[in-house]
């Protein structure tokens, strides 16, 4: 038997870099190369658009996402390539951030 995909996720105009699942809550997360983050259902819906914080805008602007993780309490959090952190809730309201010199991987 052929895998068949269960939906497909539309709306990135870039490649994906990285991706989370939170099952528990049936969703989808997922950050492109050069766009915001989005958040769609399991059945393939678009749900959000996680957007970084505007007062970064410019040359450190909050435009690549490198890593992505989802929690079961709806939290997302969001490392991008600038060494900033953002912390989102599923309903896309950013709550926290946090920049590092740190190089995370």
């Amino acid at each position: 038997d052929f895998a068949t995909p269960r939906a497909v996720l539309t709306g990135h105009d870039y490649e994906i870099t990285c991706a989370a699942i939170c099952a528990e809550l049936g969703l989808v997360i997922s950050g492109s190369k050069e766009g915001p983050c989005l958040i769609h259902s399991m059945n393939g819906d678009l749900l959000r658009t996680l957007e970084g914080p505007e007062r970064l805008q410019g040359p450190k602007s909050c435009l690549r996402p490198k890593l992505i993780q989802a929690s079961r309490e709806g939290h997302c959090v969001i490392y991008y390539e600038n060494g900033l952190f953002c912390v989102f809730s599923v309903n896309g309201r950013l709550q926290a951030t946090m920049e590092t010199d740190d190089k995370i991987r």
